[in-house]
């Protein structure tokens, strides 16, 4: 089985990547950084994995991946986790600025969702898509206005692709997120003063009941599982993938 997934050069992506390789998977990855995929050519998989440099919501981009990932097996899964995390309030930014922002996190899923459908009806396979969303699509933070609103299109996109594609055996799910430990989180952590980062480790244990902050493998367990037939019976979900930090609902902004 192949699968194809957007910004899986890094991060939550490259999580993802990982343990559909080892699944047994063949990956295609969409990624818009070369370096951030300098790793595919010495894989030990390399085999089995290979990169679309390019911009997810770009059709053709998405639809060359489609193809690459049909050359050794059937395409059955879509994850779409391509974003860009970029503040804006509509207080101070223009507005075409906002509607751009969301449109470049909400895009990128409608693409993917569409290459998907059309390339498993083509194929009369039962595919799945898998979104990335977060937990900020129901309880925002200030200044994430674009971001939140897009990811909460994003779990509507979701829904909608079940019931219209759900009688083809086509599946949409969401995964939604909690803070991880990425490359972009260490970055911030590695700019703040060491009793900043000790404040910010607490404050995100105290958020997530679990007392930590997830890792890229805790939510490629999850979108593993949605992809798979395991998880058949399961359509038009959005499962928190966050330590129970949406079932606690913190206020972040309450200290």
């Amino acid at each position: 089985m192949s699968c194809v997934v957007t910004g899986g050069g890094r991060g939550v992506g490259r999580g993802i990547v990982e343990r559909l390789l080892a699944g047994g998977h063949s990956v295609v990855v969409i990624e818009r950084d070369p370096e951030a995929v300098s790793w595919v050519g010495p894989h030990p998989e390399s085999g089995r994995v290979v990169a679309v440099v390019g911009d997810a919501s770009d059709e053709s981009v998405a639809a060359r991946a489609a193809d690459l990932a049909e050359r050794s097996s059937p395409l059955t899964g879509w994850v779409n986790n391509a974003a860009v995390f970029r503040d804006a309030s509509v207080h101070d930014a223009p507005v075409a600025e906002v509607v751009d922002l969301i449109t470049r996190n909400l895009r990128p899923a409608v693409v993917g969702a569409a290459i998907a459908v059309r390339r498993f009806l083509a194929a009369g396979v039962a595919g799945a898509v898998v979104n990335v969303s977060s937990h900020q699509a129901s309880r925002p933070v200030p200044g994430c206005l674009p971001y939140a609103t897009a990811k909460a299109a994003i779990e509507g996109l979701t829904r909608a692709l079940a019931v219209e594609y759900g009688r083809h055996g086509i599946r949409a799910n969401t995964v939604a997120l909690g803070s991880v430990a990425t490359e972009r989180h260490e970055a911030f952590l590695a700019a703040q003063e060491p009793d900043d980062v000790r404040r910010i480790d607490a404050e995100l244990a105290r958020l997530h009941p679990v007392g930590r902050i997830g890792q890229p493998h805790d939510v490629a367990e999850a979108v593993a599982y949605l992809l798979s037939p395991a998880a058949s019976f399961i359509n038009g979900v959005t499962l928190p993938v966050d330590g129970g930090r949406a079932a606690l609902g913190l206020d972040p902004e309450s200290r």
